[in-house]
């Protein structure tokens, strides 16, 4: 009963090339993936993703949707999906690839939102490396960390959490939904244009939110609905479901990072534990979400099917204080330190954001990129329509660390961090010690040239003298710790003499 549970994050980055308009952004892509894969020393006819046990049209409602009827976006599990072949592992435990015309980093699975938080700035450094390594050859790729092009299109920051399935999935729906349509007002990058193709001017909280079109359903590109009904655990399919969130933006800023992972697993954790008993579902969720991104003042009011009329704020109060009861409940006010960490700035946020937004620009993202473009409104008498706006959100979020804003604000101490950089920096290429991420980036790292191919729940070797290539399986994620097989990995002299190891008796 706490904040710590398996989870991840898995971002797709924009793509451009100044002065190319026309650029494939797939092959690019691919050369992203490619050049960093290289200059690891990981070969690509090696290391790279086993597709055997995906299935992305398994819907947690309990049936499957037909192939034929899918999207092709849907179908992640093909090959054709990437023609570049840019698909590797790496030795942190990640995955590396091209999804959907841009590079996409997968995290390793961590169990705290503050390791979130560390592999996914460990995902920025490594495509800041690849945008380094590409500058010198034409046509000078580089990339952003953040989820839409301003001109229509959108593109993912996913998370994933391991819940028990025992939780019935109605259950999820009906309690989660109202806390992910205020969840932004804690995790919103910002975004300036109002609509999906910004022809409105405006400024508002979330980047994704006005690409959301239905409340529930299996698409992430068409039809996005609030909740993902994906059920491909990736883990005993018996004892767990992962919840698959397609609605979160991605975080540049540490605290709005560990806000959207942590409070996101205490709301799931009150609901698996059916502490959850207020009715809090929302008349017209989609419109209130957007209403809610188009608010930056915070007075937007949502409508509970009941006929009662809250702000987003008061909404987000009324989770933060049934976890704080729940909580005490069942741990009686001890709680673990990262549970603790989230309960502080969860509160001490909401505090903030009440008293007035510009107090939690240390913290929440949008909050910050508002200040900063009033900033340039008020010097310039610029209005919302203005082009040097638009470009300055863009400029935010790129990866470059002398170019992007975000990186500047940080290094200037205007942002609050959690993580510091060395620590991101060693996460690039270690892999998280308490889960089976450990396992996988270590057999990486320790016997690469035996390593033909890895997913999150198994790893495919070579073994010299056997004709048949051998899968290990991984199905609980938190077993494969560093703890559990650490000694045994690093004195194995042959990935042979491992698998003996592994499957003597006890």
């Amino acid at each position: 009963m706490s904040v710590r549970r398996v989870m991840g994050i898995e971002t797709e980055y924009g793509i451009s090339v100044p002065g190319a308009p026309s650029a494939n952004p797939m092959v690019l892509s691919g050369d992203v993936v490619t050049t960093y894969a290289a200059a690891r020393g990981i070969r690509r006819a090696r290391a790279s993703w086993d597709y055997a046990d995906e299935a992305p049209l398994r819907d947690a409602r309990g049936f499957d949707m037909g192939r034929g009827t899918a999207h092709p976006s849907q179908l992640t599990d093909e090959w054709a999906d990437d023609p570049t072949m840019a698909n590797v592992v790496l030795t942190n435990g990640a995955r590396l690839y091209v999804d959907h015309a841009h590079p996409e980093y997968s995290s390793p699975e961590v169990t705290t939102p503050r390791d979130a938080i560390r592999w996914d700035r460990a995902g920025e450094l490594i495509m800041r490396e690849a945008v380094a390594r590409l500058a010198s050859l034409p046509p000078g790729v580089n990339l952003y960390k953040n989820n839409t092009d301003g001109k229509g299109q959108s593109y993912g920051t996913h998370e994933n959490y391991l819940m028990s399935r025992r939780t019935p999935f109605l259950d999820i729906v009906k309690h989660l939904t109202p806390f992910f349509v205020v969840r932004q007002i804690l995790c919103g990058a910002g975004r300036v244009g109002i609509g999906v193709d910004s022809r409105t001017n405006g400024f508002q909280l979330a980047q994704r939110s006005d690409f959301f079109e239905t409340e529930v359903g299996l698409e992430t590109t068409l039809k996005r609905p609030i909740i993902n009904t994906r059920d491909e655990p990736h883990a005993t399919a018996d004892l767990y479901r992962r919840l698959h969130v397609i609605i979160g933006d991605a975080n540049h800023f540490d605290v709005a990072n560990l806000l959207k992972l942590g409070t996101t697993s205490l709301v799931l954790g009150m609901i698996e534990d059916g502490w959850l008993q207020r009715d809090l579902t929302l008349q017209q969720p989609v419109a209130t979400l957007q209403r809610i991104s188009h608010d930056p003042t915070l007075r937007a009011r949502v409508t509970l099917a009941s006929g009662q009329e809250l702000t987003g704020l008061d909404l987000l109060e009324v989770y933060r204080d049934e976890a704080q009861a729940w909580l005490d409940a069942r741990h009686g006010g001890a709680l673990d330190p990262d549970t603790a960490e989230v309960m502080h700035w969860w509160g001490t946020t909401l505090d903030r954001l009440r008293r007035d937004p510009m107090e939690a620009r240390g913290e929440v993202e949008w909050v910050a990129k508002l200040g900063l473009l009033e900033g340039y409104r008020s010097r310039d008498a610029l209005g919302w329509g203005d082009p040097r706006l638009k470009a300055v959100d863009i400029q935010w979020s790129d990866v470059r660390a002398e170019r992007g804003l975000a990186h500047r604000l940080a290094a200037t101490g205007r942002m609050t961090r959690l993580v510091d950089e060395a620590a991101a920096a060693e996460a690039m290429t270690r892999a998280p010690g308490d889960t089976r991420a450990w396992f996988r980036g270590a057999l990486l790292e320790r016997f690469p040239d035996e390593v033909v191919a890895a997913s999150w729940d198994s790893v495919i070797v070579e073994v010299a003298g056997q004709r048949q290539l051998q899968r290990i399986p991984l199905m609980e994620p938190l077993k494969g710790t560093r703890d559990q097989v650490g000694d045994l990995v690093e004195s194995s002299t042959s990935i042979g003499e491992l698998l003996t190891r592994l499957s003597a008796p006890a």
